[in-house]
């Protein structure tokens, strides 16, 4: 038992913590999207930040990484890609939708939902088929209505 001590302590892999400058560090918001009908959004302070290594984020997401954030989701709209209280990571830079997974602003409510842009419209689905499909007419878009940003990752407990 003792000299398994010994090889756990000498271990290199784990007496050097890792570099904190490989590690972006995102604002977790007390914020959730509904993944169902709206959540209004009432309480925008951070609770924490969620590290993701730099090289995916700025590779993979955008090298403007103080245009991201980390919400949860709320809700079954989703349920099956998005699940509730999964995390999700936005990218506030994404807000002229192509096809995926946005999260929107309608009124004072948030919803997350997967976008597909068709000629003059959005049409805002759920992966749930007991929630109805909608659409956006794009021209007649007012403050009531914006795309908040692109859903780029989730996170998940398997509780």
């Amino acid at each position: 038992m003792f000299r398994l001590f010994r090889w756990l302590l000498r271990r290199s892999i784990c007496s050097a913590p890792p570099l904190v400058r490989k590690f972006v560090f995102i604002p977790r918001y007390s914020v959730e999207a509904a993944a169902g009908h709206g959540q209004t959004v009432s309480d925008e302070k951070p609770l924490f930040c969620m590290a993701f290594r730099r090289y995916w984020i700025e590779n993979y997401v955008t090298r403007q990484t103080d245009k991201l954030s980390v919400i949860a989701v709320k809700g079954d709209s989703m349920e099956g890609i998005l699940n509730h209280g999964d995390n999700i990571l936005i990218n506030h830079a994404e807000t002229e939708p192509r096809d995926g997974l946005y999260v929107l602003r309608i009124g004072n409510d948030l919803f997350v939902k997967r976008v597909q842009r068709m000629p003059g419209k959005l049409l805002v689905t759920s992966a749930n088929p007991h929630y109805a499909p909608f659409e956006i007419d794009l021209s007649h878009t007012d403050d009531d209505i914006a795309i908040v940003g692109r859903v780029e990752w989730f996170g998940r407990s398997v509780n």
